[in-house]
């Protein structure tokens, strides 16, 4: 599959087109450029890096070494939102959501698409992050949408304004370094990975930051690992409707709360 999708990057050519035109040859600057990417994948460079590319929620991001690459496992997290949004307000018209630590801004982004008429922020402490999220609010025509912050987590942000809290922050203890792929240890950022010893790092100031930052009874919903699923509640004893939803193989994935 890598081998097809690299294929496709050096001929900008869809699946559809690949396969409809079994036939074709590569040029010698065609077969150059395709055996470099191969080489790239072979030393461990994911794929998304060499093409630049990443779909999420049906949207093609772009995405670079300098943000997370967005997974399938983090859509979770847009599903939940929307099942909480609907307890919230018949109407999302007037909710207003924030995404900690946005990245490749696949989250907000999302959130963006599915509710027309809230107000997005995103915060990210990163610059170089930051200019790819924006690339991709750009590139979906959603700029006028979402308002980019450059902070960590929700310092500045104002406070008691907010329905929803969401993010998808690092969870991975570096005493589990070695459990996680090579490529991902190499090649992805690692404060978008790794969290302190024991992965609560990020969630431990998150958490309190967020319950000043949202409105009573707002939600705060994020992406954690079953590493640290038995650890998070004790991170949100003052919160009320702590759930947590597994993902399709079972694996606790996300974790949701509401404030008093």
């Amino acid at each position: 599959m890598n081998a097809e999708l690299l294929l496709m990057f050096t001929l900008e050519c869809d699946r559809a087109h690949l396969y409809a035109h079994p036939e074709r040859e590569l040029s010698g600057d065609e077969q150059r450029r395709y055996d470099q990417a191969l080489t790239e994948r072979e030393r461990g460079t994911p794929a998304q890096y060499i093409t630049g590319h990443q779909e999420f929620w049906g949207m093609d991001l772009i995405v670079t070494s300098s943000v997370l690459i967005p997974r399938p496992e983090t859509e979770h997290v847009i599903e939940t939102m929307l099942q909480r949004v609907g307890r919230v307000s018949s109407a999302a018209d007037f909710l207003r959501i924030v995404d900690v630590g946005t990245g490749s801004g696949c989250i907000a982004l999302a959130l963006a698409k599915e509710l027309p008429h809230a107000e997005i922020h995103a915060t990210e402490n990163s610059p170089a992050a930051l200019e790819i999220a924006r690339a991709n609010a750009a590139r979906h025509q959603l700029e006028s949408r979402i308002r980019f912050h450059q902070t960590d987590l929700l310092q500045g942000l104002e406070r008691g304004a907010f329905d929803f809290v969401v993010s998808n922050p690092p969870y991975v203890g570096e005493s589990e370094e070695d459990q996680v792929q090579l490529e991902v240890r190499k090649y992805e950022p690692r404060n978008a990975v790794f969290a302190g010893a024991n992965g609560l790092e990020v969630i431990e100031r998150l958490a309190p930051q967020a319950s000043k930052s949202l409105k009573p009874g707002g939600w705060l919903v994020m992406e954690i690992s079953g590493t640290i699923a038995e650890r998070v509640p004790a991170l949100l004893t003052s919160w009320n409707d702590v759930r947590i939803t597994n993902d399709l193989l079972g694996i606790p994935r996300i974790v949701s709360a509401r404030t008093r």
